[in-house]
């Protein structure tokens, strides 16, 4: 925790990332950010007592270079960043479908490139980030990397071409249970509850039936069979769901997921 690490192009996840290395023991004296907004950038100065910098000053004087820059801003922040990284940087990028091929072309020769796809729930501390080394990564770039990521929640390595797939599964993941939710408060307030009660009950039941399915070690069939009843209320509804052909829209949808990340990285390669 003696090297400098800066955050480049701090957003939502920038400043998720940056709190939790604090919290997880980073002096803010080792932490550098830059933001594309002057405000933004006081503001997270302000709130974390960090250095904000221009993107060549952080690449100049940090030791590992996070861009947490969205797919369509990584051209125009290489380009900036090119001329002053040396070949013994660390760069770590979190844009979706963003190849770390078209990132290690574009810097000096040589420069280690670590791929990382985490979500939001790194917001509070239970994210998931799935680490893919580049050409030029070795093991000590990958633990800096997972040193970094595990202050906001769980780290898993993947080798890099699963990455679209992850990236369907975990980095869309949270929005399909924000929408799973958003359909059955719904149908709460069909059914006749206020809102707020409706929404507490689904919420509450997501969060003790996540609970089981990480700590029970029972697989997600297992803990459904042991809801659903012989003719109960559970196994109406599921019968329901496959007639509507939920679980195939899931499939359909986490493939699409992936084949627009793949498309994302198919638009930076040209």
């Amino acid at each position: 925790m003696t090297q400098k690490v800066a955050v480049l192009g701090a957003g939502k996840i920038g400043e998720a990332l940056l709190s939790g290395m604090i919290r997880g023991g980073w002096h803010p004296s080792h932490l550098l950010v830059t933001a594309r907004r002057e405000e933004r950038a006081e503001e997270l100065q302000v709130r974390y007592g960090v250095e904000c910098v221009t993107n060549a000053n952080a690449a100049e004087n940090a030791d590992t270079l996070i861009l947490t820059v969205k797919p369509q801003d990584m051209s125009t922040l290489l380009d900036q960043l090119a001329p002053h990284v040396p070949a013994d940087r660390l760069v770590v990028s979190g844009a979706a479908g963003t190849p770390t091929t078209y990132i290690e072309e574009r810097l000096t020769p040589g420069t280690p490139v670590v791929r990382v796809m985490t979500n939001t729930p790194a917001l509070v501390d239970q994210g998931m980030s799935v680490i893919s080394a580049g050409t030029h990564a070795d093991e000590s770039h990958l633990a800096r990397t997972e040193e970094i990521f595990g202050g906001v929640g769980k780290t898993l390595r993947v080798p890099e071409s699963q990455q679209d797939a992850a990236t369907a599964l975990s980095g869309s993941g949270p929005a399909y249970f924000f929408y799973l939710v958003e359909a059955m408060t719904d149908a709460g307030i069909l059914l006749g509850l206020p809102r707020d009660k409706a929404h507490d009950l689904i919420v509450q039941a997501a969060i003790g039936a996540s609970q089981m399915l990480r700590d029970s070690g029972e697989h997600p069939v297992t803990l459904r069979e042991n809801v659903t009843s012989p003719a109960g209320t559970t196994i109406n509804a599921i019968r329901e769901l496959e007639n509507h052909g939920v679980r195939a829209a899931f499939l359909a949808a986490i493939e699409a997921a992936r084949d627009r990340s793949r498309e994302l990285g198919s638009a930076d390669a040209k």
